[in-house]
């Protein structure tokens, strides 16, 4: 991690798509700020949006423009400051736009510069829709393989995310995320199952604090290949993987059957697990905690958390989106900048 988070600094956090719930639980987490005990906040986006939408919800918020988180901390501490990033046009609430997806772009950019740069100590990404940006020429697989090209134009070399999903009780990791289940056998290698292993291990243990790491890796066949008789993956690809990760002293143990590692007691036996693609790892998160659920992007040179859910058109608007998940990625962001600013001073 390149950036040392300042403890007096808010969190940025981006719009998201203006016409999804993005406005809506940023809003409302802000009125809750004080009786959730909330880190300080400052949103990267189109101000009018926010205005609006508090309109629509029938929230009073007062909008503050501000040019510098620092500003947005210092003084505004009565109102939403937002720092200008875009402008989304005329929204409506769960009806996406091209103008409000480019306004989403540009909200994610001037937010990764802000943390980059030292002036907000974390990053916090309200849901984007990666559909609708693909038809304005979005040219990235999701969210997080944008954030990590952002950090490579910026710092010069190449930046290489893991996706953590986090909630009290389980914390996992897939090593394939957006690809076709068809193609996670091809795409599996013992070097990128190794890379996982590493990435996950060191996120544990500075954004944690847990100084010897027990991590999980299930397999990717059902019981785990059962010796070779359904599948080989195990044995070619993912056993050596684990191997070398214990030749370098991690505490990695597996491959196991996926279908037994995520019960309760399971769960007692290691801090993370790593599955083998997308599903396999947010199947039994989202089941455990839908509404609690966090994502927490290792390998960036900046803390990144995000709700772990869409855009949900269906609900902006109308008061009823769960703030939950982005109340979460809120504390999690916050706990983990303020441990990365006592660790580093």
């Amino acid at each position: 991690m390149s950036t040392v988070p300042s403890k007096t600094l808010p969190v940025a956090v981006t719009m998201g798509d203006p016409a999804g719930i993005g406005p809506d639980i940023t809003l409302t987490c802000w009125h809750r700020r004080n009786k959730d005990q909330l880190p300080p906040f400052v949103v990267v986006g189109d101000p009018e949006v926010l205005g609006a939408r508090a309109q629509v919800l029938g929230l009073k918020a007062r909008i503050a423009v501000v040019d510098s988180p620092a500003e947005g901390f210092g003084s505004h501490q009565d109102a939403v400051c937002v720092i200008p990033a875009g402008s989304a046009g005329e929204i409506f609430a769960g009806k996406p736009t091209p103008q409000g997806g480019a306004a989403a772009i540009a909200s994610i950019e001037k937010a990764v510069s802000l943390v980059e740069r030292g002036e907000a100590r974390a990053l916090v990404t309200n849901p984007i829709n990666k559909a609708r940006l693909y038809e304005i020429g979005f040219d990235y697989p999701g969210h997080t393989e944008f954030l990590a090209a952002l950090a490579q134009s910026s710092a010069g070399e190449p930046a290489e995310p893991v996706m953590m999903l986090v909630c009290e009780e389980l914390k996992v990791v897939p090593v394939t995320v957006h690809i076709p289940l068809g193609q996670v056998g091809s795409r599996l290698t013992t070097d990128l199952i190794g890379r996982t292993i590493r990435a996950a291990d060191e996120g544990l243990k500075n954004y944690f604090g847990i100084p010897s790491p027990r991590i999980a890796i299930a397999g990717l066949n059902p019981h785990a290949g059962e010796a070779g008789t359904i599948g080989h993956e195990e044995l070619d690809v993912i056993a050596p993987a684990i191997e070398q990760a214990r030749a370098a002293g991690i505490r990695a143990s597996g491959p196991f059957s996926a279908d037994t590692m995520f019960h309760r007691s399971a769960r007692q036996g290691y801090d993370a697990a790593i599955a083998m693609y997308h599903d396999q790892a947010l199947i039994p998160i989202k089941t455990l905690a839908f509404e609690r659920a966090v994502n927490l992007t290792l390998g960036l040179p900046f803390i990144r958390t995000s709700p772990d859910h869409g855009t949900a058109y269906d609900l902006a608007g109308t008061g009823k989106a769960d703030p939950s998940s982005f109340l979460q990625a809120l504390r999690l962001a916050d706990a983990i900048s303020l441990r990365m600013a006592a660790v580093m001073v």
